[in-house]
């Protein structure tokens, strides 16, 4: 049985501003409170890629088949999803928007086709639905619009308070930097209050263009944010088709040569010129985001592309000409030929696909993209602008910045080194008077003993959101994402201690601990993940400075405003230290738990 239902809405501003909330799935499903969910694609025998959704509703299972949407930019899309089992067979939403000149209009068809009386009953209850969602959507973003506001959609967001104190914090560390141009509480707001969507892969580009500041300047306020701890960097590999990321690694030294896209289902090489992206996000000490999709396609996961049509064989169709004058490539959403054109206001190219062959027929109509398939296989015909690249912080541009080898030298050496920059917060211990403790009970015990604390510190750092990084002699290594939850661990720790001591009839186990938080080098080693630079160093050199019961930490980590805020229940003790390998006496905090 088929449930539909088309919706009209009138938009008081142009048709470019209505399809910037329509098409905007992804924007759109997390301003409305959807789920993700997971995404899965198999290549076919005729060398299309399926692509299957699945996500978890009242613990039942829902999945279902997403076959490519067709849009034509500002004028039209269609989106199709079809269930794999339950109650529905397919959900279709249709939009078709009309430019009115300094308003729009916008008819929105929504249609199920069901199984059962169950689908029947659940499609009308959300076809009735619908409209006061969308139209909520539309109201919001017109009072938005009239606010000047650049965004069409809210965030719900709200930060805490620890995180708040903790960003203020670093912005005034990035606003002393020569790279701060005095911008780091923008970067903090549009942290907070940006969509979750626009964090997963932050362009300073894109964001300096919407702050209307100089490139460089947004490009080395990021490169500092991530040397202070407010951003996270990666290195992300790109389709050269689709534009989407394939592979992603927080270490330069480990991008991969070869890479294959199973939506395009093409191999392809890393290109730092051109396919190898500086991507940035937040800590996730100041917001953490989570990955996945609201949308796994569409015009607002792949705004370069303006045209997307599928043909099955031997089908044809024409769709509104609304493109503007520029550089065009033209392909299929499976592997094929490509043709690049730029195209000048007049006709338009007619296409013609058969199989994986692209070409160019004479013009189509006024008006007009006409597009033809003439082969014996489904195929998806598209259109996109060759601009994209505008916005990628390419690896090439990024690693020849002064910034970035003044903030990352000791990071990026030579080809082949694993790099990560990151803001972590060390842990080190020690066992105090170890040597006499062998000497006293003999090898064998005291080495169970050893083991036994060891086990004890590792469920305290992993209940407090830490992982050992190794162990070395008589103590750990940890490392935390915020400081907060290493200076709780390390308390934790020292507490813990008269039970141990209680628990295995001894008085014999007592630890020092030294805290520092800072950018790091991270390395795989043995097959293990490790941590090599300043801030590791000073950690463990601090350790040393610290009695049985001590817990002994650097100015800058006591500084962290959740760190301050736990610190005033105890009786910090401030002095500075010379430390072998610092060049500066160093600034440290003690305290006794």
């Amino acid at each position: 049985m088929l449930v539909s239902r088309t919706y009209h809405f009138d938009f008081d501003h142009p048709v470019d501003k209505l399809w910037a909330v329509v098409s905007d799935t992804p924007r759109w499903g997390e301003a409305s409170g959807f789920p993700k969910y997971q995404v899965s694609e198999q290549l076919q025998t005729d060398g299309t890629v399926k692509v299957f959704g699945k996500i978890e509703v009242a613990g039942m299972t829902i999945r279902w088949e997403e076959p490519p949407v067709n849009w034509i930019a500002e004028r039209w899309f269609e989106q199709q999803r079809i269930f794999i089992k339950g109650p529905m067979i397919s959900m279709t939403t249709v939009a078709t928007l009309e430019d009115k000149g300094p308003a729009s209009a916008l008819d929105l068809e929504l249609v199920f086709e069901t199984r059962n009386l169950v689908g029947t009953f659940l499609a009308k209850r959300m076809v009735a639905a619908f409209g006061d969602k969308v139209g909520a959507l539309l109201d919001n973003a017109d009072h938005l619009i009239k606010a000047e506001e650049p965004d069409l959609f809210v965030s719900s967001y709200q930060p805490s308070r620890s995180s708040l104190e903790r960003a203020a914090k670093l912005c005034e560390k990035i606003d002393a930097s020569p790279y701060g141009h005095g911008l780091a509480a923008k970067l903090v707001d549009y942290i907070n209050e940006t969509q979750e969507v626009d964090l997963w892969a932050m362009r300073p580009i894109a964001i300096a263009r919407r702050w209307n500041t100089k490139t460089l300047d947004a490009i080395e306020l990021f490169l500092q944010a991530v040397r202070s701890g407010l951003l996270e960097s990666r290195w992300d590999v790109l389709c050269p088709r689709c534009r989407v990321s394939k592979s992603t690694t927080s270490d330069m030294g480990d991008l991969p040569q070869g890479v294959h896209c199973d939506a395009c289902n093409i191999d392809f090489h890393s290109d730092f010129a051109s396919n190898v992206e500086l991507s940035f996000s937040p800590s996730p000490s100041i917001r953490g985001v989570e990955y996945g999709h609201y949308c796994r396609s569409g015009p607002g996961v792949t705004p370069h592309i303006k045209g997307q049509c599928s043909l099955p064989p031997g089908a044809s169709r024409s769709l509104p000409l609304v493109l503007h004058a520029g550089d065009y490539r033209v392909r299929t959403l499976e592997a094929s030929e490509e043709i690049e054109l730029t195209w000048k206001q007049e006709r338009f190219p007619e296409i013609h696909v058969q199989n994986s062959e692209v070409k160019i027929v004479g013009d189509s109509p006024e008006a007009e993209i006409r597009m033809v398939n003439n082969g014996k296989l489904h195929r998806t015909i598209v259109i996109e602008e060759q601009s994209w690249l505008r916005d990628v912080l390419t690896a090439e541009r990024a690693t020849t910045m002064q910034a970035f080898r003044d903030l990352f030298s000791d990071q990026v050496l030579r080809p082949g080194d694993e790099v990560s920059i990151r803001n972590i917060a060390f842990a080190f211990t020690d066992l105090v008077g170890s040597s006499a403790l062998f000497s006293r009970m003999g090898d064998a015990e005291a080495y169970h003993l050893v083991r036994e604390h060891f086990s004890e510190l590792s469920e305290i750092v992993r209940r407090n959101l830490g992982n050992i990084v190794k162990t070395a002699g008589d103590g750990i290594h940890a490392a935390f994402l915020t400081p907060d939850d290493a200076l709780r661990a390390s308390i934790e720790m020292q507490q813990a201690m008269p039970a141990f001591n209680q628990r295995f009839d001894t008085d014999d186990v007592s630890i020092r601990v030294g805290l520092h938080s800072g950018s790091s080098i991270s390395v795989t080693l043995n097959d293990r993940l490790d941590y090599y630079g300043e801030a590791v160093n000073l950690a463990a050199r601090l350790e040393g400075l610290g009695v049985d019961g001590d817990i002994t930490m650097s100015k800058t980590f006591a500084s962290d405003p959740a760190v301050s805020a736990m610190l005033i229940e105890y009786e910090p003790h401030e002095r500075e230290e010379i430390l072998k390998g610092f060049t500066r006496p160093v600034e440290i905090v003690q305290i006794r738990p």
